[in-house]
C-alpha cells in the first residue's frame, strides 16, 4: 500500500545551500515500506549519474531530463565556441528549446569563479524543480522533485567536505606540466 501523504509529510524541508538532512540512500530506505516498488525504481533512477539516458513514463521526470540535457547542450555550445571547436559531437539529443537556457548558460559562463558558476547553475536547476513541482504535493512527482533537490544538496555537501589541499596538490602539478 502506498502512503505518500505520510512519507512526504515526514520528510524535512530542503533549502538550497543548506546541509542535506540525510544521504540519497537513506532517503530511498525511508521509501521502502511506504510506496510501491515501481515508484521506488523511479526514485532510484534519479540517484544514478547516468539517469539522463534512461527512459521513463513519468512526465515530470521527462521534462526535467529535457531541461537538464538542453542546459548542458547550451553549456557545450558556449564552451566549444570559446575553444573554437565544433560542438556537434558533444551534444546530446536535441528537441527541447527554451531561450532562457542560453541566458542561464551564458550568465554562468561569465562568472569568474568556477565554483560560483556551478552554484548559479544549481540555483537555476532548483528554480526549475520548483516550477515543475507546482501542483504536486503528495504524489510520486513530489518525491521525484525531492529526490532531485536532495541530490543537489548532497553534491554541495560533498564539495564543501572535500580536502581542498589534496585537490590543489592533485590539480596544480597537472597545470604546471602544461606550461
Amino acid at each position: 500500500m502506498s502512503n505518500y501523504y505520510y512519507l512526504i509529510a515526514s520528510l524535512p524541508m530542503l533549502h538550497f545551500g543548506a546541509k542535506p538532512p540525510f544521504s540519497f540512500e537513506h532517503f530511498l530506505r525511508q521509501c521502502v515500506d511506504l510506496i510501491p516498488e515501481k515508484d521506488r525504481a523511479v526514485l532510484a533512477l534519479c540517484g544514478r549519474d547516468t539517469f539522463l539516458e534512461e527512459k521513463t513514463d513519468l512526465l515530470l521526470l521527462k521534462e526535467w531530463m529535457e531541461f537538464e540535457t538542453a542546459l548542458r547542450n547550451e553549456l557545450v555550445k558556449i564552451r566549444a565556441a570559446r575553444r573554437k571547436i565544433e560542438p556537434a559531437r558533444y551534444l546530446r539529443r536535441e528537441g527541447y528549446s527554451e531561450s532562457e537556457l542560453y541566458h542561464i548558460a551564458m550568465n554562468s559562463h561569465r562568472i569568474p569563479s568556477l565554483m560560483d558558476g556551478e552554484k548559479f547553475l544549481d540555483q537555476e536547476r532548483w528554480r526549475k524543480l520548483d516550477e515543475l513541482s507546482f501542483g504536486h504535493y503528495f504524489d510520486l512527482e513530489a518525491l521525484v522533485v525531492y529526490a532531485l533537490k536532495l541530490r543537489i544538496l548532497v553534491r554541495w555537501d560533498t564539495i564543501a567536505g572535500a580536502d581542498k589541499q589534496q585537490e590543489l596538490e592533485r590539480v596544480l602539478p597537472a597545470n604546471t606540466e602544461k606550461q
